[in-house]
């Protein structure tokens, strides 16, 4: 049953009300026209609670703009949502047109930082957000008393003689809640054993990132990847104000689960007591890199849920981390993200992290 301007309504007292679903909330499609952006489908989705986002076809089904009461989740880049015509994959040229956003998605062979592998030379976080998405079904219904939205396409990355991997993503909102789903199905559907790397680029933003802006996750350790992540890494959950200078700072945490294998992992600004969470199975996910960017207009935490490190695929391979998808194999990759805009929702994060580090189920 929604619940909308605070009280709960029935389906019929909804209907009887309105004329048209999206006068509440709802789901539509359109094509971005202006420059880089031209060209690019887009999905705007509508809870109705407050809880506005844009997922976009066009970029792998990412999710780029989110907001709450008109304040923003996501940390965005100044490419926004470029049309991939314009990727360059060699390098760091990735850089050139990520949006930032919600979520990002990297993979699905390579993730991480450029390398060359197996004699292979692969750019920074794949190909995945620059590949649109295909077959793509945009729409809503009601499922008993709750209305429930969505948009599910394929993303398709392929070579002749190389890799063939299909994904079929389906994004989730319900009118009346501040949360989405992502359902994401990988299979293996060429002849030959692939690398797979998928790695979830969360970036978190101001206002739900600033100097009162602190981590909330079951950190069992947290281990800086590089000398810069070294300085100050007591603090790693804490924010400071937009530093000129800063360099980035990653972590990669072993994390705690509760009983059923959930991980959940937050952004909480205490001043504004606003934030997001995310939740996900650390059998599916079992590695979490924290971004930690502070600098001035680049002012950025990503949480990064994912089965691979961000130091590159041959880094992986040496570790005997990296992992693969036989012919015909399929993976299953499910993520909850939801909006924090009470000091009664930040203390349900709070109070069920701590008993998940209490218990320690994993």
């Amino acid at each position: 049953m929604p619940k909308l301007f605070g009280r709960d309504y029935t389906k019929s007292e909804l209907l009887e009300r309105v004329g048209n679903i999206l006068q509440l909330g709802g789901v539509r499609k359109f094509v971005l026209t202006d420059g880089p952006h031209a060209g690019v489908e887009a999905v705007e989705f509508n809870t109705g609670s407050g809880f506005r986002f844009l997922a976009v076809p066009g970029r792998g089904l990412d999710i780029t703009a989110a907001e709450h009461n008109g304040r923003s989740l996501a940390w965005l880049s100044a490419a926004g949502e470029m049309s991939p015509m314009f990727y360059e994959e060699p390098g760091l040229g990735w850089l050139r047109n990520f949006p930032g956003g919600l979520v990002t998605t990297c993979g699905l062979t390579y993730a991480g930082a450029p390398c060359e592998d197996n004699g292979e030379k692969l750019g920074l976080h794949g190909r995945f957000s620059n590949t649109p998405a295909s077959n793509v079904w945009v729409d809503g219904e009601w499922e008993g008393e709750e209305y429930r939205m969505w948009a599910q396409g394929k993303i398709r990355e392929s070579r002749l003689f190389g890799e063939n991997i299909l994904l079929k993503r389906r994004i989730t909102a319900v009118l009346g809640e501040s949360k989405l789903w992502i359902d994401d199905t990988v299979t293996n559907e060429g002849p030959r054993r692939t690398p797979h790397m998928i790695l979830y680029h969360i970036n978190g933003g101001f206002p739900v990132v600033d100097s009162s802006c602190r981590l909330i996750s079951p950190t069992i350790s947290a281990t800086p990847r590089d000398a810069d992540a070294e300085v100050d890494k007591e603090h790693y959950y804490l924010n400071d104000p937009p530093t000129v200078g800063f360099r980035e700072r990653c972590y990669y945490h072993d994390m705690a689960t509760d009983a059923e294998g959930y991980v959940y992992a937050g952004l909480v600004n205490y001043d504004l007591k606003f934030g997001f969470y995310v939740k996900y199975k650390k059998s599916e996910l079992p590695e979490f890199t924290q971004w930690k960017m502070n600098g001035a207009r680049e002012y950025v935490v990503g949480l990064e849920p994912a089965n691979c490190r961000v130091e590159g695929r041959d880094k992986d391979r040496a570790a005997g981390r990296l992992q693969f998808l036989k012919p015909g194999e399929t993976r299953e990759y499910h993520l909850e993200i939801g909006v924090l805009t009470s000091e009664e929702e930040i203390r349900w994060l709070e109070t069920t992290v701590e008993s998940i580090k209490q218990n320690r189920w994993a």
